[in-house]
């Protein structure tokens, strides 16, 4: 590994942007770190340590970076389809998108549908067993929560060649039309009551993020303009909480009325901003450090198995806690001192297990060979939209109660596991076709 890794680093085109790069590394290694340091694991169960210690609520308005990771997916999203385009000028706009969604998804999917069936296989043999209940079953239960990131992923890929489009047409009026519809659907949620229409926010507020990833491919992003989405983000979010119907935190917790992250809120949004101008303020300096060999190849190596790493680290985070309670180990109460001077070794642990389970899985990451293909977009699209319900889906119901027919609620649709991972193996399966098919 060590020696591709130096090739591929060595291999750099200087027209690569590096930092995009290491944006997409640090924000999910920042999630990473999160949910390991948020978990509050006690013999009695599982818990939240931002509940359990309210003052620390403030520390998620700088570890809640997915939106960073949304806006680096638009900044690529749009490089890797204008590519498409100028190498099949003589190709239908179809067959572009079905070849664009089967490369952008391959390495997303490929490493998602193996946790999938490994847990699904794990889960069906210790319910078999009668097992599923303690730690066990919360596991199961929980293991599968990161997959609404991917869900919100797939459907920025799908969406991307008609967002482009608009963008090309409109540039900042394009996310100034999806940051409006956010704003409406918060008044006619918070203001005018009206059931279900806040769930249209996790289209307009990551979609929002995501159409400013196209404004930095085209330079649109500068000092200036960062700024101001560094201030104006920061001030409107503080507003907004300080005198809104919004939540401090800006992750999930558990018991509350309003969550800034299920569904997103307009505090998201304005969050999500400012991040975006913050580092983009910082991409000069960074981007000089990144020119040093050894640590671009630090971000190379770990970009090669960001998604696996993250896919499984909640994996190993239960089991170092599962571990631990079969070893008799002294877990203390959340939050007390002797909770804290664990951390180190919890961490450790878990990071040590990660790192196995990615030597075990990252080869499912590398990227498959391509062949010349015509494609078959419809195809394409509902293979991703399968992929897309499939794992949000599981994300939402889990493998806890895999064999008695437990569902969750997917857009007023009940979903059970089963169905869930059958949508996503389809999808899966369907995008690959429209990939390979040709007329």
């Amino acid at each position: 590994m060590g020696s591709s890794v130096r090739e591929l680093a060595g291999a750099t085109p200087a027209t690569r942007d590096r930092y995009v790069d290491l944006l997409r590394v640090a924000s999910l290694g920042a999630v990473v770190l999160g949910h390991w340091l948020m978990a509050a694991v006690t013999p009695d169960g599982v818990g939240n340590l931002l509940a359990v210690v309210p003052a620390l609520q403030p520390l998620t308005w700088l570890l809640q970076v997915m939106p960073v990771f949304f806006f680096v997916g638009g900044f690529s999203h749009a490089l890797s389809y204008r590519s498409l385009l100028r190498k099949r000028p003589e190709g239908s706009e179809d067959s572009v998108y079905s070849a664009f969604l089967r490369a952008r998804l391959q390495r997303l999917l490929r490493p998602t549908m193996v946790f999938v069936l490994v847990w699904g296989a794990a889960a069906l043999l210790v319910q078999l067993l009668g097992g599923g209940g303690g730690l066990t079953g919360v596991t199961l239960r929980m293991v599968t929560q990161p997959l609404w990131f991917i869900g919100i992923y797939l459907a920025m890929v799908a969406f991307t060649p008609p967002l482009l489009r608009l963008h090309e047409r409109y540039g900042w009026g394009a996310f100034a039309g999806l940051a409006g519809a956010a704003v409406a659907v918060d008044v006619l949620r918070f203001a005018a009551g009206v059931p279900y229409v806040e769930f249209l926010n996790f289209a307009f507020v990551w979609l929002a993020v995501h159409q400013l990833g196209f404004l930095r491919a085209d330079g649109r992003i500068r000092l200036r303009r960062a700024a101001l989405l560094a201030g104006g983000g920061l001030v409107t979010a503080a507003a907004l909480v300080a005198l809104g119907p919004y939540p401090l935190s800006m992750v999930g917790m558990p018991g509350e009325k309003v969550s800034n992250m299920a569904p997103p809120t307009l505090a998201l949004l304005a969050h999500g901003l400012w991040l975006v101008g913050a580092v983009e303020l910082l991409r000069a300096p960074v981007a000089r450090l990144l020119e040093r060999p050894r640590v671009w190849r630090t971000v190379v190596a770990a970009n090669g198995v960001a998604m696996t790493a993250f896919l499984w680290h909640l994996t190993a985070m239960f089991g170092v806690y599962g571990a631990l309670l079969a070893l008799d180990v002294d877990l203390p109460e959340p939050a007390s001192a002797a909770w804290w001077a664990q951390v180190p070794l919890r961490l450790a642990l878990a990071a040590a297990l990660t790192a196995a389970l990615v030597a075990a899985f990252r080869t499912f990451e590398r990227p498959a060979a391509s062949a010349p293909v015509q494609g078959h977009g419809p195809l394409a699209a509902l293979g991703a939209t399968l992929c897309l319900l499939g794992v949000l889906g599981l994300s939402m119901v889990g493998f806890g109660g895999l064999l008695d027919g437990r569902t969750a609620l997917l857009i007023a649709i009940p979903v059970s596991a089963p169905a869930a991972v059958a949508m996503t193996l389809g999808g899966w399966l369907l995008v690959e076709r429209a990939g390979r098919r040709t007329p």
